[in-house]
């Protein structure tokens, strides 16, 4: 089964895939429906967050990717209807949201951002993803 997902800097080195924070966890969005992707993306935009591209992948690369780096993924169904506030967050950003200068090794080490993540790891999965 093929869905989609929301990718920063396609095809450049920079490459990164939307995700958001859950009470501790890193939880990739997946989507059903292409619609639903962009809608999400014009709702990120309107909170001037970096426009990501609308991309579609297997279900299975994305699971593997996410069990990989130990993150959890999220399918959003189609006509799916919160039914949580946490459900909502599928749906809509949250209103904070991480910059995206942080992204590459440099910074990530000089903020002490989670150290034990191996970025050169996830590029390259996110590679085998394209």
């Amino acid at each position: 089964m093929n869905i989609y997902v929301l990718l920063y800097n396609f095809g450049t080195e920079k490459e990164g895939i939307h995700s958001i924070e859950l009470k501790g966890r890193t939880i990739v969005l997946m989507f059903e429906e292409k619609d639903d992707a962009e809608r999400y993306c014009g709702l990120l935009e309107a909170q001037d967050f970096p426009l990501p591209t609308v991309e579609m992948i297997s279900i299975d690369e994305i699971r593997d990717f996410c069990t990989k780096l130990d993150y959890e993924c999220k399918l959003v169904e189609k006509n799916f209807v919160p039914k949580t506030a946490e459900d909502r967050l599928l749906i809509s950003p949250p209103q904070k949201n991480l910059e995206v200068e942080t992204w590459n090794e440099e910074e990530c080490r000089e903020e002490n951002i989670d150290k034990n993540i191996d970025l050169n790891s996830i590029k390259e999965n996110l590679e085998k993803l394209l």
